[in-house]
């Protein structure tokens, strides 16, 4: 019987398996590697995007702060300018006041008074004057309490000197409504 060797045939067929094996293992090794820096890669450049998109969205965010605080500082200057009108407003409604109040003043004077000053503090009005008797001073003081334009006259003192009687009186100034004032 012949002998026939298959040792080497097998030994080339196996070394032929390894070195496919080794050279699979080692393009699976490539390929991993290529995956994991394509996907580092991927991720890399979406956190790069998302940065983009987050410095943009700061920036955004800054620009509109701005002009939040402008438009606070706007709404600020328009109250004060709101409180200038309404002033202003005020002072021109109170100007006509002023006028009926010291022609009023003039209406309720009884013959034998004399105003000797006229001093407004606020709502009241303060008179100082002379009169030549003290039923001229009860008669203005009725007079003024008649009057729509004034209020409860508070007679503080009556001196006698040369010969008049001088008289200090306090009068609330009142604001009568459109139709009483006609």
């Amino acid at each position: 019987m012949a002998r026939i060797n298959l040792r080497p045939w097998r030994e080339e067929r196996n070394e032929k398996l390894q070195k496919r094996f080794i050279g699979n293992m080692v393009g699976a090794a490539l390929l991993g590697v290529v995956v994991v820096l394509g996907v580092s890669y991927y991720y890399d450049l979406q956190a790069d995007r998302q940065d983009a998109r987050n410095s943009y969205l700061r920036a955004e965010i800054v620009k509109l702060d701005q002009k939040i605080k402008e438009i606070q500082e706007l709404r600020a200057k328009r109250e004060r300018l709101l409180e200038r009108l309404n002033a202003i407003q005020q002072l021109q409604g109170n100007r006509p006041v002023i006028v009926r109040n010291f022609d009023e003043m003039v209406r309720v004077l009884p013959d034998g008074i004399y105003y000797q000053s006229l001093v407004r503090r606020g709502e009241v009005i303060t008179i100082d004057g002379l009169a030549e008797n003290n039923n001229d001073v009860s008669s203005l003081m009725r007079r003024l309490d008649g009057s729509i334009w004034f209020s409860e006259p508070d007679l503080s003192q009556v001196d006698k000197s040369e010969g008049l009687k001088r008289f200090n009186m306090k009068a609330g100034m009142t604001r009568p409504k459109a139709e009483e004032a006609n």
